[in-house]
């Protein structure tokens, strides 16, 4: 028999073309849309996290710079106490009646120290001189009260030992006296203590 005496056959389902179910396409869209979404949340995520990352590390360099020499700066400074020490030992009377070979020793000794401070201070080591102000325990180190009527309570009136800053850190504090049994230092003004209003 040849193919056109034969009765058309009924068709299966296997024969039939596969159509596009209408309600499927909105789904896989919504899925894609919602894969999409949290495909761009990642990406901003790890951008966001990247940014934070190089502001970190610019902060780190940063410190580093400035903080680095910390240590060595701190072991230096016991060289400085002693060269101001010895400088303070001698007093005025002594320094004129000395010889010149002492009186250049000496003047060799203060250029020493003033080239040491200025080399601190090219470096970013500061020298506190808290004399007369209010003491701070962030940046002082009270190591006794003096009864001294003539200033305000816990003004700092004798400095035992420089302290010395480094960027915005403190790098040792100072050791100070501070005053007691004084008047009570102003409180300081602020803006709603305005008369006028």
């Amino acid at each position: 028999m040849n193919n056109r005496d034969t009765p058309p056959q009924p068709e299966t389902a296997a024969d039939t073309p596969v159509q596009p179910d209408a309600a499927a396409a909105p789904k896989a869209s919504t899925s894609l849309d919602r894969e999409l979404a949290e495909m761009k949340d990642r990406l901003l995520r790890t951008l966001a996290d990247m940014e934070n990352m190089r502001k970190r590390t610019d902060r780190e360099v940063a410190d580093a710079r400035v903080y680095g020499i910390s240590n060595f700066a701190r072991d230096i400074l016991g060289v400085a106490d002693n060269m101001h020490r010895a400088m303070q030992a001698l007093d005025d009377e002594l320094r004129a009646n000395a010889d010149d070979a002492v009186k250049s020793l000496l003047d060799g000794v203060e250029l020493t120290e003033r080239e040491l401070m200025n080399v601190l201070e090219k470096n970013g080591v500061k020298k506190l001189d808290p004399m007369g102000q209010k003491f701070d325990p962030n940046r002082h180190q009270a190591m006794f009260e003096m009864e001294d009527a003539s200033v305000p309570s816990g003004t700092v009136v004798q400095v035992m030992q420089a302290g010395y800053t480094i960027g915005e850190r403190v790098l040792r504090p100072a050791l100070v006296a501070v005053s007691k049994g004084g008047a009570k230092a102003a409180p300081a003004a602020s803006a709603n203590d305005n008369p006028t209003q």
